[in-house]
């Protein structure tokens, strides 16, 4: 037992070293990076730490709260896994909205790019579309998201005339209002169905501040992740999740003052 614990202690280690180089700073590496060092202070002082946690009372209390807290962290991950599909596009829509996820300084990311390519493959299936990416710029972006995004899907063939870019954005609440306005400047009906792109993990959400926004026809059409970024993803989804069933709007709560604090970007808690 002792040794499996070190070996899960040794891949968390070079999975967080893995994070440290390949990505920006976001809470959900903050998450596994957390979960590493436990798993270490755990392996290094098990017998110790196993004696407090059930031979004392405030061991027993902490031990239970770690219980009720992996089951609520598993109970809202099936219900993430679950939720994404639960609301599919018809086909009928002509508006197409891709929601940011970062960039590393002007290109997107690996989980941006297949936000974009579902976005593209759908668009290019459904000519009679109008895309609008959004994002605005990060602390550490060279450009805004919204206006890279464009970019991107121009290059793979689009027309850019079938391409509009929200470039102010900072959250997800924000991604679908600001949406909402570009559509308007352009004098594109804004109460019909639309179609949001964003990964799996996220569709919940989105689906939840797109009709805040207004967008009351909206249907997901969730991207893949790749196999790296779905602890981090789905772990920081989960906090997300929680923050906004408890405060609703991301313009709510204590995170809202935090967006930058320490010249973080914009994805501290990946809004």
């Amino acid at each position: 037992m002792h040794i499996l614990l070190y070996l899960l202690a040794c891949l968390m280690l070079v999975y967080s070293l893995f994070l440290v180089f390949t990505s920006n700073f976001n809470m959900g590496n903050l998450i596994i990076w957390v979960l590493t060092a436990a798993c270490w202070v755990y392996a290094v002082w098990q017998r110790g730490l196993h004696a407090w946690l059930h031979g004392t009372l405030p061991g027993r209390i902490v031990f239970w709260l770690l219980v009720a807290g992996a089951a609520l962290t598993v109970a809202v991950l099936a219900f993430l896994l679950t939720s994404a599909y639960a609301n599919p596009p018809t086909g009928q829509e002509k508006v197409i909205v891709v929601l940011g996820a970062g960039l590393r300084q002007d290109r997107p990311s690996r989980l941006l790019r297949c936000r974009l390519d579902k976005a593209y493959a759908y668009a290019a299936a459904h000519p009679d579309t109008i895309v609008v990416t959004t994002g605005g710029q990060g602390r550490d972006e060279w450009v805004p998201e919204g206006q890279a995004m464009r970019d991107y899907l121009i290059g793979k063939g689009l027309d850019p005339a079938r391409v509009l870019a929200e470039t102010r954005s900072t959250s997800t609440e924000e991604n679908f209002a600001f949406a909402r306005e570009v559509l308007r400047e352009h004098g594109i009906p804004d109460d019909g169905p639309i179609v949001y792109v964003t990964n799996a993990f996220h569709c919940y959400r989105g689906g939840r501040y797109a009709q805040m926004a207004g967008f009351t026809q909206a249907r997901a059409l969730p991207a893949a992740i790749p196999l790296t970024s779905i602890p981090t993803c789905y772990l920081r989804e989960v906090l997300a999740v929680l923050y906004y069933w408890v405060f609703r709007s991301s313009r709510s709560g204590f995170m809202h003052g935090m967006v930058g604090l320490l010249s973080l970007n914009k994805r501290f808690f990946y809004r």
